[in-house]
């Protein structure tokens, strides 16, 4: 039987018997089918597992788990890596989270840009902040992190500010290529990419002015739900834990 992991966001220790919130009992129960008696890892974004077994069903959908011991898996990369995407519509959006969260990123950033299709009003962006969000945890159950990265409200890209942080974004006519790339131990790196045409010459210019360096992967044109999965990619074997 294969390891089930799952999310439930209420506080979790030791020795503890909790009742599974109803989204997760439900899946456990009906989806997975699962019974009393059977194992399950639960986690809540703390950094820890929390190993356990069914010890009651309650109704239809509910159930008890008994937590038997918290650990702490080896998963998080050292690196504090913050993506800046440009939305995207539908699936492509939902790729590029998924696999950056899979990648290691700590936080999720969507931006506006000038060719960007997609405009959200404040209903919309609420329900697509939490589709989202829901995008981050299943990645999380399959990828085996203890940690939830946050999806940020959208913001226009000329918010987007690097702070302390190295701030990168993906040109493909840059100068800079990853192996020229020098970034001390510690940094925050927050990597911006463009929507499908990627960012304008002017926004280019814009990111620059802030303190953004271009940065070219190669010489091919990736798709933006592409470009962002490569990047993380290199910076994880260049700088991180591959």
């Amino acid at each position: 039987m294969r390891r089930i992991r799952l999310y439930d966001d209420q506080p979790m220790a030791a020795g503890q018997a909790l009742e599974l919130g109803s989204g997760p009992a439900k899946h456990l129960l009906r989806v997975l089918r699962r019974q009393l008696g059977d194992e399950v890892v639960l986690f809540n974004g703390d950094g820890q597992e929390y190993e356990g077994r069914i010890v009651e069903l309650i109704g239809k959908n509910g159930c008890r788990i008994e937590i038997d011991r918290a650990v702490r898996p080896p998963v998080e990369s050292p690196l504090d890596i913050v993506l800046a995407q440009a939305i995207a519509r539908g699936e492509r959006m939902d790729w590029a989270i998924q696999k950056a969260v899979e990648l290691g990123v700590t936080a999720i950033q969507p931006v506006f840009s000038e060719r960007c299709e997609v405009r959200l009003d404040e209903r919309r962006e609420a329900k697509r902040l939490a589709h989202w969000q829901g995008v981050v945890v299943a990645a999380c159950e399959q990828s085996g992190r203890a940690r939830v990265p946050e999806v940020h409200s959208p913001i226009p890209l000329d918010q987007l500010e690097p702070g302390k942080a190295v701030g990168l974004y993906l040109d493909p006519e840059a100068d800079l290529r990853p192996a020229e790339l020098q970034i001390e131990s510690g940094r925050t790196i927050l990597i911006a990419i463009g929507p499908e045409g990627g960012f304008s010459q002017q926004e280019c210019d814009a990111l620059s002015r802030r303190g953004f360096r271009g940065l070219r992967l190669g010489p091919r044109v990736l798709r933006t739900e592409t470009a962002g999965a490569a990047a993380i990619a290199m910076l994880q074997t260049r700088f991180g834990d591959w």
